[in-house]
């Protein structure tokens, strides 16, 4: 009865106000914080083991492509870690062979380390990291998802539109949406923003689950993927073995920057 509470909750969800969506021109912004708390950030970081060379598979949002991670990936690498494009050009939607290209690249990297891979997606991207996760699950260290719309009504984001546009398919599919809603059986995160001016952040939210968690910064959606907060929340996960995997601690001094949720 919960969930059919919940489930009428988030068909009720409305897209983020005219005020949010204005409020996405502070992307430059975040990418400017990025650069100039560097050293602030990495004595942070440098509290956090290092990257232990993993390779990671970056998605980009909706309309984006590959130029639009090189932020997020040259700190990964900076970090320690290999990340990789996702090569399938700009992200125009599932179109025909893109999840297969997806998969075929997963499977390429992780022959290629002899070990599994991260996952992590932006937007659009984070619904590719979660469903190649389900496909590949043994070959998947982790996911990570940044202002993803994997729940809720399919118009409580400003983009559904334009997805319609450039993908040629509805937003109204029920069995798809349900299969999307569903978390992998790996460590999968959310990182999302009350204040995303794109996705109403409540569609952001997984379920509960031993394996699944959300944790809220404060970013655009547009600038999420080089926002310092969303930056030092990536990397803690990337840091977590796998086999003893832990939720995000968000207590002391976290606290001032981070918050944890419950499903909606």
């Amino acid at each position: 009865m919960a969930r059919d509470g919940a489930q009428e909750s988030h068909d009720t969800l409305k897209a983020p106000n005219a005020l949010l969506l204005l409020l996405e021109g502070r992307a430059p912004w975040e990418y400017a914080a990025m650069v100039a708390s560097s050293p602030v950030l990495n004595r942070l970081l440098d509290k956090l083991p290092p990257g232990d060379g993993h390779p990671v598979l970056v998605f980009p949002g909706l309309g984006a492509a590959d130029f639009t991670t090189i932020p997020l990936r040259n700190f990964l690498r900076d970090r320690g870690y290999e990340p990789y494009a996702w090569e399938q050009g700009f992200n125009l939607g599932p179109r025909d062979g893109v999840l297969q290209g997806c998969l075929d690249r997963a499977d390429l990297l992780a022959r290629r380390h002899g070990k599994p891979l991260s996952l992590i997606g932006w937007s659009l991207g984070g619904v590719y990291a979660r469903e190649i996760a389900k496909e590949r699950p043994q070959q998947t260290r982790c996911v990570i998802t940044l202002g993803t719309p994997f729940t809720g009504h399919p118009r409580a984001t400003n983009a559904w539109r334009f997805y319609e546009l450039v993908s040629g398919q509805s937003v109204h599919d029920p069995e798809l949406l349900e299969q999307v809603r569903q978390a992998p059986p790996v460590p999968t995160t959310s990182i999302y923003s009350r204040s995303d001016g794109v996705v109403a952040w409540q569609c952001s939210i997984n379920d509960e689950g031993p394996l699944a968690e959300n944790i809220e910064v404060h970013a655009s959606h547009i600038g999420m993927g080089m926002n310092p907060l969303a930056l030092y929340a990536i990397a803690d996960r990337l840091a977590q073995d796998p086999a003893r995997w832990q939720r995000f601690d968000a207590s002391g001094a976290r606290k001032w920057f981070f918050k944890t949720a419950a499903a909606a």
